[in-house]
């Protein structure tokens, strides 16, 4: 598990930062200004939701439990539901998505508690 959210986490900043670039280089011209502010802010979470499974990982490696993959799954979790919808709504997506979209902050927020929680236990 400690693996997979090491990677995963890598992943999804690598993906964040291409879809930055691509917002910005790609997307220029073709989007509105307020469609290529969510696309940022898309791209900014996801990798604070990396960023935040790599660390949830990496702390993993320092002690047993179980708090910590958690965590790691919720952040992943969310940065993926969270970007992912507001990736959609700035390409013109249904607006029923921006109903889902809290649901990955929430996930995040949680998972970030409960990184806090692992990282008290250790």
């Amino acid at each position: 598990m400690i693996r997979f959210l090491i990677s995963a986490g890598a992943l999804a900043c690598a993906g964040a930062i291409a879809a930055g670039a691509f917002g910005a280089h790609g997307l220029q011209g073709r989007l509105s200004a307020r469609g290529l502010e969510l696309w940022e802010t898309a791209a900014r979470y996801l990798v604070y939701g990396g960023l935040g499974t790599i660390l949830a990982g990496l702390a993993g490696l320092h002690g047993p439990g179980r708090v910590l993959p958690w965590a790691g799954l919720l952040l992943l979790t969310g940065a993926i539901v969270f970007s992912g919808t507001i990736f959609a709504l700035a390409l013109g997506g249904p607006r029923w998505l921006g109903a889902i979209t809290p649901l990955g902050g929430i996930l995040m927020i949680a998972g970030f508690l409960a990184f806090a929680w692992g990282a008290w236990k250790l």
